[in-house]
């Protein structure tokens, strides 16, 4: 797949052009060519005023207020937010958390209603078709396209949308079918394609202007195991094709997001509640270090343990204590370190008391864990009115 993923993933493609005065399409621009990351050496001479490359999103101060009844509903309400070029980037939050409304402003679909918001550094408000040039979006769930056509008639067509040559566009389409592995599927209609097969589909299809910046909203949901697999290493391997392309996702799979994402930012009823990387926002809820330790005896229980340098508590697991494994009697502890190199002594005197360790196993938080103490509730308990926020 590598080889493929690198002919198909790293073409040059032209893209369209924004309209004119005359209501005809300019000329249009190639994408950077592979190998070369967003910059102010690639990019349109006027997305940049200085010698420093913009982030890939800039929002500033950014609400948007849906005017509906009985009540406006608030779904994004001051967001800050800065995302690196050739950062994968990750957010979470519940439903109505106000997800869906930032990609649909960063993708140039919904105005905001205050602040600012910049794609590469275009507006969002006035350089709309310029950000259209340079971005694309996948869908989990997208139902784009036409049923009765076959995969490669589907793809082609978008190659016509996004205003490249006849030629052109069956070269890139051919390209792309081979890159996802839908070169058995290519000649089926759409509408016979199993839910995984049209979700590389959809990713083909939002691969084939050659972005600078791919929106990523749910991209795996309803996929079995195996094809939410190999839809993350397709995008993993588009991404480290060419420096500089950049990735937000949104997710409900915290596995997900913590194997993909080099930091994530946390969102609820419009606000960002935190933003880091996946360790850091861990040490969050959990800035011990935290350890199970199992023994074949412990002359002094676990009060001993307790007294020890760097141990913050020791005690006996529930309902282990003396307990059997094995044909063997086991003595479970739970250690709380002030950090792990407290383990060191506690080994030693473990081992001074003729305690052999039996087993040793490191408690580690969740990004589960770290959503549910700042948002207090779980994915699927968004307030009903602010459903409309996404």
């Amino acid at each position: 797949m590598s080889a493929d993923l690198s002919s198909g993933l790293n073409a040059t493609v032209a893209t369209p052009a924004p309209v004119s005065d005359s209501g005809l399409s300019a000329a249009p621009e190639p994408v950077p060519a592979a190998g070369h990351e967003p910059s102010p050496e690639t990019a349109p001479s006027h997305a940049t005023t200085g010698a420093q490359e913009p982030p890939a999103i800039e929002v500033r101060g950014l609400r948007r207020v849906y005017k509906v009844k009985p009540k406006p509903v608030v779904a994004l309400d001051g967001i800050d937010l800065d995302v690196a070029s050739g950062e994968f980037f990750g957010l979470l939050g519940p439903n109505g958390a106000g997800k869906t409304t930032l990609i649909k402003i960063l993708t140039t679909l919904l105005l905001p209603s205050e602040g600012t918001a910049k794609v590469f550094g275009f507006d969002v408000e006035h350089e709309t078709a310029q950000i259209r040039r340079i971005m694309n979006m996948v869908a989990g769930g997208e139902q784009s396209g036409y049923g009765i056509l076959v995969v490669r008639e589907q793809l082609w067509m978008f190659t016509q949308f996004y205003g490249m040559s006849n030629k052109d566009g069956w070269r890139r389409t051919d390209e792309l079918i081979e890159a996802v592995g839908l070169q058995e599927q290519k000649h089926q209609r759409v509408s016979t394609l199993s839910t995984g097969q049209r979700q590389k589909m959809n990713l083909a299809r939002g691969l084939l202007n050659d972005p600078w910046i791919l929106f990523l909203d749910e991209p795996t949901l309803g996929l079995d195991v195996a094809a939410a697999r190999s839809m993350r290493e397709l995008i993993v391997e588009w991404k480290a094709a060419v420096p500089g392309r950049t990735v937000l996702l949104t997710t409900h799979y915290m596995a997900e997001a913590d194997e993909l994402c080099e930091r994530i930012a946390i969102v609820d009823h419009g606000k960002i509640l935190a933003i880091g990387s996946p360790e850091a926002l861990k040490r969050r809820v959990q800035r011990e270090s935290i350890f199970r330790v199992e023994l074949d005896q412990l002359e002094g229980g676990a009060a001993m343990l307790s007294k020890l340098p760097g141990v913050v508590s020791a005690s006996a697991a529930a309902g282990a204590e003396g307990s059997e494994v094995s044909d063997r009697q086991v003595v479970v502890i739970n250690l709380v370190l002030e950090d792990d190199s407290a383990l060191g002594d506690v080994v030693g005197a473990l081992a001074a008391r003729g305690s052999q360790i039996l087993g040793l196993r490191k408690s580690e938080p969740t990004l589960e864990d770290v959503f549910v103490e700042l948002v207090g509730r779980g994915f699927e308990e968004g307030e009903p009115s602010e459903q409309v926020t996404g």
